[in-house]
């Protein structure tokens, strides 16, 4: 049982190497009971290799990692109390969604009188309780993504780790699989998660940390970030019908855009300078392709872009100018 006032987290300058990279560098954070920590960062910043130090699946080679004030890695039953939900799915496919879950509560040490009310608690939990008695081989991939995770539930773990849940499933399957973090959260348990979809952090997040280069580059609390952000000027969005040439590409950048998608979405934080119509003619007037624009407040992915990149988010006035009509 962890003292009151200490997180049930605590990561205190942990380091690891793989292969002779260092992965993790000096990284300290901590996560509290009934809080959701998000890490984000580009493939390769060090974020999987932290949750497999949380989770006590490898030690640090410097530094501490503790839950509740004991090492995962050493002490087996602290391993138990930490739900683990990685990326891949990891389930017997032939076995229907019940027998996995019966599966997963012995393998954690659960006793056969225990394991059916556990069962029935976790198809409960992650709403797939219609669907326990099909193959988890036949199921969509939204619904074996509900399961893996309410596989790693068997043992009412305290804490929970999950690296990208929802990749690759529909919005109905992400949905779902937000309302079983929502309630795993408002029972109590802490959350730490892995995630490239800003939507889904600024969805669910208390808290987010910024990973590059195996070193956490910024942490806070999602809405004093977001509230620091907001005081600063709006996001202009443009919105490309088609993809730009190398002319229109160049009149986007001179005017402080940089694309943040498939190259047909593109976005400025602008103060001063044409706005709304001005500012679409001007585009167009040099051969942008431009559907629509948008003013947004800026959310978790600019904080995320400017963490990674510390130039001022704040470009000035744009260089394109609106062309007065002939």
């Amino acid at each position: 049982m962890s003292q009151p006032d200490v997180p049930l987290v605590r990561v205190r300058g942990a380091s690891l190497s793989y292969r002779g990279r260092r992965v993790v560098e000096g990284v300290d954070c901590v996560l509290d009971a009934g809080e959701t920590l998000a890490l984000l960062g580009p493939n390769g910043a060090g974020k999987s290799s932290l949750m497999r130090l949380v989770a006590g699946r490898l030690p640090p080679e410097s530094g501490t990692v503790r839950i509740a004030g004991a090492d995962p890695y050493r002490e087996r039953a602290i391993r138990g109390g930490i739900g683990w939900v990685p990326q891949d799915i990891a389930l017997y496919p032939r076995l229907s969604v019940a027998e996995n879950l019966d599966v997963f509560a012995q393998l954690s040490g659960l006793t056969r009188r225990e394991r059916p009310a556990l069962v029935r608690a976790a198809l409960d939990l992650a709403d797939i309780a219609d669907v326990a008695r099909r193959p988890v081989g036949l199921l969509s991939g939204g619904y074996q993504r509900r399961v893996n995770i309410a596989a790693s539930l068997m043992a009412r773990p305290r804490l929970v780790l999950l690296d990208e849940p929802t990749q690759g499933v529909d919005l109905a399957a992400r949905a779902a699989i937000h309302a079983v973090l929502a309630r795993l959260r408002a029972e109590g348990a802490a959350i730490l998660i892995a995630s490239h979809d800003f939507a889904e952090v600024e969805r669910l997040a208390d808290r987010i940390a910024v990973m590059a280069g195996g070193r956490i580059v910024q942490e806070g609390r999602l809405s004093d970030l977001l509230a620091r952000l907001h005081q600063g000027a709006p996001e202009h969005e443009v919105a490309l019908v088609d993809l730009p040439d190398a002319a229109a590409t160049a009149a986007l950048r001179g005017a402080g855009f940089t694309p943040v998608d498939t190259g047909l979405t593109w976005r400025a934080t602008h103060r001063g300078g044409p706005e709304g119509a001005a500012l679409l003619s001007a585009l167009r007037g040099h051969g942008v392709p431009v559907g629509e624009i948008r003013i947004r407040a800026p959310g978790v992915e600019t904080l995320y872009r400017a963490a990674l990149d510390p130039a001022p988010v704040d470009r000035g006035h744009p260089r394109i100018v609106a062309r007065s009509p002939s």
